[in-house]
C-alpha cells in the first residue's frame, strides 16, 4: 500500500507540469490528458521497479515514448488541415498576438523528435544528459536535434516577432 501512496503523492505533485509537457508535445489539451493518463498508468505498473528519485524521469520517458508510438499508428483520430479553426482576431485594434498560440504553432511545425527535444530540454529544463536518457539517444543527438529545432524556430519568425515586440 505504501507504493500506492507514493504514486498518488507523485501524481498530485507533478501532474500539472507533466500535463503541460504533454500539451506541448501534442498541441491538444484532450490528447495531452489522454497521453498523460496513459503514461501514468504504464508507470504505475512499474512503480516498484523505479528507483527512488528517478520517478519523474521515468514517467517523462514513458510520456515521450507513448507519444511517439501514438504518432506511428496508421490511423489517427484527427485529420490535419491547412488552417486551424481557432484564429486570433486579425481586426484586434491593439495588435497583440497570443504568444501561446504562436509558440504552439511553431512547435507543431517541428518534426516530432525535434519537438520532443525542445520540450524536454527547454520547457522541462532537463540537462542534455537527462534529455538524452528520456529520448533514448546520445547527448550528441540531443545537441544536434536542439540546434536544428532552434534554427527552424528562428526561420519561422518567432524570434523576430518577439524582438519586434509584436508578441508580448
Amino acid at each position: 500500500m505504501d507504493d500506492r501512496a507514493d504514486f498518488d503523492a507523485f501524481v498530485v505533485a507533478r501532474s500539472r507540469a507533466l500535463l503541460k509537457a504533454a500539451w506541448l508535445l501534442t498541441g491538444d489539451w484532450q490528447l495531452a490528458e489522454d497521453l498523460l493518463q496513459t503514461a501514468l498508468a504504464k508507470s504505475f505498473l512499474a512503480w516498484r521497479r523505479i528507483g527512488a528519485g528517478r520517478e519523474e524521469a521515468y514517467v517523462r520517458r514513458v510520456l515521450v515514448t507513448t507519444y511517439a508510438t501514438w504518432w506511428r499508428r496508421a490511423w489517427r483520430r484527427e485529420t490535419p488541415t491547412a488552417e486551424l479553426p481557432e484564429r486570433a482576431d486579425s481586426t484586434d485594434a491593439s495588435g497583440t498576438v497570443d504568444l501561446r498560440g504562436i509558440v504552439l504553432a511553431a512547435l507543431q511545425d517541428l518534426p516530432r523528435r525535434q519537438r520532443a527535444t525542445v520540450v524536454l530540454r527547454y520547457y522541462c529544463d532537463l540537462s542534455e544528459a537527462e534529455t538524452a536518457e528520456a529520448l533514448d539517444c546520445s547527448v550528441g543527438t540531443v545537441k544536434s536535434q536542439a540546434a536544428k529545432a532552434l534554427a527552424r524556430l528562428r526561420l519561422s519568425g518567432l524570434a523576430d516577432a518577439i524582438q519586434e515586440g509584436v508578441v508580448r
